[in-house]
């Protein structure tokens, strides 16, 4: 389908879990350490590509028949690591957050009533099955929740004005530091400050953390968010070092100080998430 070929990232972050190959029971263990040793993988950008293909049928296909048996590959310490796609259970829970953005109206036209029935029943006799099961990849689109930059800090981040593809902008951490972070973070706003949205958001990152090995890798990744900012911003973006600043200046007393970090990370993203109503 050549039209697909040259689409680009949409505008969506990705935080991403990489877990060693010990965490899989038999016989996934097996599939990924022979997926590992392929000289080629696919890469985010195919794994948008299939994506898509499955919008353009009539009526469209929002999530996957089939389970994928793609993940990123990475190694830490000598350690391989996967991060599965599991496309068809983000399929079903991104479904599920749909029906809160969109006017019932224009889902209706996007994707008609009985197509979402049918997904939203398989999915229900698939959770029968799988009770246990979270995806390995979280996205936003149009944004990186401030949340997620609790789990790293500024000298995590990798910064490639010229990628392979594209510039590159990621965070990557070990899972014991972005847990100890986020205990951290939420102990400091608890002690300081009302429960909020960013209390609230950080209870719920962590209890994701905690589904996975403690050995493993976090990953944020900006993706096709690169699209929507120019070079100096994505040059200047410091957005963990801003929440770190607000946390410790919490920490300290400083509530002024605080307000300032916090000011400047909110508007930098409000920013952002403004451009998908531009014509």
């Amino acid at each position: 389908m050549p039209a697909l070929s040259s689409v680009l990232v949409p505008y969506a972050a990705y935080l991403r879990v990489y877990e060693p190959l010990a965490a899989f029971p038999e016989p996934e263990r097996g599939h990924w350490a022979r997926y590992a040793r392929l000289e080629h993988t696919p890469t985010a950008q195919d794994e948008l590509r299939r994506s898509l293909a499955d919008l353009l049928p009539t009526p469209p296909v929002p999530v996957p028949v089939h389970e994928s048996g793609d993940a990123f590959v990475t190694e830490v310490d000598g350690v391989v690591c996967v991060c599965p796609w599991r496309t068809r259970l983000r399929g079903w829970l991104a479904l599920e957050e749909l029906t809160e953005l969109l006017p019932a109206a224009l889902l209706d036209a996007v994707l008609p009533p009985v197509v979402r029935g049918q997904a939203t029943a398989d999915y229900e006799q698939w959770r029968e099955r799988n009770p246990d099961a979270r995806p390995w990849i979280r996205t936003a689109v149009w944004q990186v929740p401030v949340r997620w930059f609790a789990l790293f800090s500024d000298d995590e981040r990798a910064y490639e004005p010229a990628g392979p593809a594209a510039p590159v902008l990621r965070y990557r951490t070990p899972m014991v530091q972005a847990r100890r972070r986020v205990a951290r973070a939420l102990k400091t706003l608890r002690e300081t400050i009302d429960d909020g949205q960013l209390a609230e958001g950080l209870v719920d990152v962590g209890r994701w953390l905690e589904e996975f090995h403690p050995r493993s890798l976090v990953e944020l990744d900006y993706g096709g968010l690169v699209h929507a900012l120019t070079g100096p911003q994505l040059a200047e973006d410091r957005s963990a070092a801003d929440l770190a600043a607000g946390i410790e200046a919490l920490r300290a007393g400083d509530g002024e100080g605080a307000g300032e970090a916090y000011a400047r990370l909110v508007e930098r993203w409000r920013a952002v998430r403004d451009l998908q109503f531009a014509n």
